[in-house]
């Protein structure tokens, strides 16, 4: 009986190593041929709010928030900066932007939130309403973007039956090893599971990277309050907007995330919390993407059979697949393919923590602990010592 599900539990296995190792294949595939959606030109170009929630200063917090502030835009543009502790480092860093860029329309709100689930959430219902222009563009702090950004997105939101866009984001390291293997985890997994999903109509994003839309869109879906207990803001938006029977668009650029992870734990807690957020929004898609993972199945398929030659076989496809699409990617995005001899780790890490994300219902953010339900919706766990 031991032997039969051995036996089983190898095919099995053999199975998802190869499906896994396709996957990897077509992944690269997409990857090359991603072109983003095509955007016009406007007439005039349109005033633009840009919103900025920030907390903390983490590294390269200056760098990213200047290169909002330094756009070639012809439009009028106005840029506000929310911060909720009047004590956040961040306000330094902010205050020093204002200055240098004095004759930019930049504003620091600081303002004590309404009690709400979301924090970010929480600082953007803060800021809306010194919203002055038509186009709101909403973007983390940890993003940094090129001179054209804005002229992008708008663009990208020019076209009828448009509602929003949203922008695709790699990783850039800011520290050692464990800042590293969260930059791969973002360019080797997420990144190319987005664009091949995106290649065969499964995929639904929208990412805090950038959400634009109109303020009159912005208004047809309740404002910042209606996603004010979802762990997942920016996917539960654009939900909201294709329940409007408008597009969500995806230009072809491609944005820089800051990774600054200093520690194994900080790496697993935020990594844990986005897998949680994502088995939220997509149950089923999420549970699907295990044929993402065809490394620790090969490995699994050769301790299963004895190390055989099937075994070993499963092990070079997995590793020669996902170096084919990990060697693509860097191409495409033009990193230095040294990182390459990670791979591998990064697919373990990748693996436990996607089996981890079935066992937690409970994330930490900005200080604070949530409990996560089946819809999505987060629910803040009060400290009892507090």
């Amino acid at each position: 009986m031991i032997e039969i599900a051995t036996t089983w539990a190898a095919i099995a296995s053999v199975i998802v190593a190869a499906g896994g190792s396709l996957y990897a294949l077509a992944a690269a595939t997409a990857v090359r041929g991603f072109s983003g959606d095509r955007g016009a030109t406007p007439e005039a170009w349109p005033g633009v709010t840009l919103l900025k929630p920030v907390a903390g200063d983490a590294p390269g917090l200056y760098a990213n928030l200047l290169s909002f502030c330094d756009q070639d835009y012809s439009g009028p543009t106005q840029t506000l900066f929310g911060v909720h502790d009047p004590d956040d480092p961040a306000i330094a860093i902010i205050e020093r932007l204002i200055s240098e860029r004095s004759t930019r329309n930049l504003e620091l709100v600081v303002h004590t939130p309404e009690h709400r689930q979301n924090p970010k959430v929480a600082n953007l219902a803060g800021l809306e309403a010194r919203i002055r222009h038509e186009v709101v563009v909403i973007a983390d702090a940890d993003i940094h973007v090129a001179r054209d950004y804005l002229r992008h997105v708008v663009e990208a939101l020019t076209p009828a039956g448009v509602g929003a866009v949203t922008c695709l984001y790699r990783g850039v390291p800011r520290g050692g090893i464990w800042a590293q293997l969260a930059s791969m985890g973002i360019d080797y997994h997420f990144l190319p599971g987005v664009v091949l999903g995106l290649r065969l109509g499964l995929a639904r994003p929208c990412f805090g990277s950038t959400v634009a839309l109109t303020r009159a869109t912005l208004e047809s879906i309740g404002g910042f309050n209606a996603f004010a207990g979802y762990l997942a803001d920016d996917y539960a938006i654009g939900e909201a907007i294709r329940a409007r029977h408008l597009k969500v668009a995806i230009p072809a650029s491609i944005l820089d995330h800051d990774c600054a992870e200093r520690s194994a734990r900080e790496l697993l807690r935020h990594e844990l919390r986005w897998a949680r957020t994502l088995r939220a929004v997509e149950p089923v898609g999420y549970a699907g993407s295990i044929i993402t993972h065809p490394l620790p199945f090969a490995m699994l398929a050769a301790a299963l059979t004895g190390f055989g030659s099937v075994g070993w076989i499963a092990i070079a496809a997995a590793l020669g697949c996902r170096l084919v699409l990990e060697l693509q990617v860097d191409h495409t995005l033009g990193s230095s393919p040294k990182r390459a001899w990670l791979g591998p780790v990064r697919d373990l890490l990748a693996f436990a923590v996607y089996v981890a994300s079935f066992f937690v219902d409970v994330v930490r953010w900005g200080g604070q602990r949530y409990r996560i339900a089946a819809s999505g919706a987060m629910n803040r766990i009060e400290d009892r010592n507090g």
